[in-house]
């Protein structure tokens, strides 16, 4: 059985996109609406705050030590320790009317995948997904999304994980680690709200697997190389929003929740919900990157490749 603890205590209205820093020993995560990025320090447990002037979606780590953030505006460029935000770019027509930026990660080539979502959780099919590259340019490699979520790559680099939450829908597609571009996606498996949650932020680990937080549902889905639910962790919380992989081995699983959309009885059960939770694994994650730079997926990646879906 695996044991799960409040590692961090916060009431974060939309907690979300962890972040592990391997140079510091620190895990980054946001409150989106706050809207602020929060760090705490793996070997001491010092936390700092940074708020910032637009409601966030996600963040990644950038190569010169800046992070690379989407907020309603656009992508920008922030420097924590002078407190500098430079807007970067915005793809042409985004934002639309009602929607936001959402989950982004970093891909294995530098460039920056971020998406797009209908922000009131409605059936419009508005949401899309770009590609950022560091000098600003971007391309829109999938769209008709309502949620577009749950980013992460294998551990070679060549499968893009994704989901789109209010489809309740997990897909994966053929990624080129040269150009950017992605292949059409293919539906990996689609998810029971009442068993599963609903699919919310991912991560993959070196064999092949993908976590999945199964937000409003409690639990951590696990699914193997070939689409099966492989494992179910549950929580001591209602809404896990997005794992990720971090610590000196990439085993431990740092977990961001929310309080946003719960129930006073979902609230009265589960007051911490809000904080990070943490977790033991036994299979390594795979590191993400930082924008501008490139990854060692390559290295991670297995002698024989799982399966394709």
């Amino acid at each position: 059985m695996t044991s799960v603890e409040v590692l961090i205590e916060s009431r974060a209205e939309l907690g979300e996109s962890p972040v592990w820093d391997a140079e510091t020993g620190c895990l980054l995560w946001a409150d989106l609406y706050a809207p602020a990025i929060e760090s705490w320090r793996l070997a001491d447990g010092h936390r700092q705050r940074w708020v910032l002037p637009e409601t966030l979606g996600s963040f990644g780590r950038c190569d010169d030590g800046r992070l690379v953030v989407a907020m309603r505006s656009g992508i920008h460029l922030f420097e924590a320790a002078s407190g500098a935000l430079e807007f970067l770019c915005c793809p042409p027509g985004e934002p639309l009317a009602g929607t936001r930026f959402n989950d982004g990660k970093v891909g294995p080539d530098g460039r920056l995948l971020v998406g797009t979502m209908d922000e009131q959780c409605r059936s419009r099919p508005l949401g899309s997904l770009y590609s950022v590259s560091r000098s600003g340019e971007t391309t829109r490699l999938h769209q008709g999304f309502i949620v577009a979520n749950g980013l992460a790559w294998s551990a070679d680099g060549r499968r893009l994980y994704f989901s789109d939450t209010r489809r309740d829908t997990l897909y994966v597609a053929d990624y080129c680690l040269e150009s950017g571009a992605m292949g059409a996606p293919r539906v990996m498996t689609v998810t029971d709200p009442a068993v599963h949650g609903r699919p919310d932020g991912g991560a993959t680990d070196v064999a092949g697997g993908y976590w999945s937080a199964g937000v409003f549902g409690g639990v951590l889905n696990y699914w193997d190389d070939r689409g099966r639910l492989a494992r179910q962790v549950s929580l001591p919380c209602t809404g896990p929003t997005m794992p990720c992989f971090g610590g000196p081995n990439m085993k431990t699983l740092f977990v961001t929740t929310l309080r946003k959309g719960l129930s006073e009885a979902d609230l009265a059960a589960f007051p911490l919900s809000g904080s990070v939770l943490a977790l033991e694994v036994e299979v390594p994650g795979v590191p993400v990157s930082t924008f501008g730079g490139a990854s060692r997926h390559a290295e991670l990646a297995p002698s024989s490749p799982p399966a394709l879906l």
